[in-house]
């Protein structure tokens, strides 16, 4: 039998036996989880937009936020957003720099609701999705502070945040759609 046909023969099998897995799967289940309930989902993939549509109610300031800060995000990212590492650091950075540029908070990023949407769905890494957005509204005003963009007594809510102009809203490149 030639080598083409025991290739074809093998493939054929495969196949075969992937279609029977998948059609018993289908038939019995697949054993693996529960059912996720319309409960569960409702707040699962909540979106803040960069023009703040998506954002909650509540509010925050940067001294209220200091006391979160220090809680839960300065293990990661240092007493003042230096960071534990290139990765971490959310304060400072220069993204003219005629070296690597280090992408900060205050100097990459171009909305402020971005800062809240991140913090909200990823924050802290150890127990992501945890902080209340009343939390999320006082990391955020913290953060801002620490990058000189707004005063501590600044009061962030969803009409406030979404007006804050960031220091690179107009020299951000979006490459996200590139291939």
């Amino acid at each position: 039998m030639s080598m083409f046909k025991q290739t074809f023969i093998l493939v054929l099998a495969s196949t075969s036996l992937l279609f029977g897995f998948t059609s018993l799967a289908q038939t019995q289940g697949a054993g693996l989880g529960t059912p996720v309930s319309e409960s569960l989902l409702e707040n699962f993939d909540q979106v803040v937009e960069p023009d703040g549509s998506g954002l909650p109610e509540g509010n925050g300031t940067a001294l209220e936020g200091k006391l979160v800060y220090d809680e839960k995000c300065q293990v990661c990212h240092g007493a003042e957003g230096e960071g534990t590492s290139g990765n971490t650091r959310i304060v400072g950075g220069d993204i003219n720099s005629s070296g690597n540029p280090i992408r900060t908070v205050g100097s990459f990023w171009p909305w402020a609701s971005t800062i809240f949407d991140y913090v909200r769905r990823a924050m802290p890494t150890d127990a992501p999705k945890s902080l209340t957005d009343t939390e999320v509204y006082q990391v955020t005003a913290y953060v801002l502070y620490m990058n000189g963009i707004i005063n501590q007594s600044t009061v962030l809510n969803s009409d406030s945040l979404a007006a804050i102009e960031m220091p690179n809203r107009d020299g951000f490149i979006d490459r996200s759609q590139v291939q």
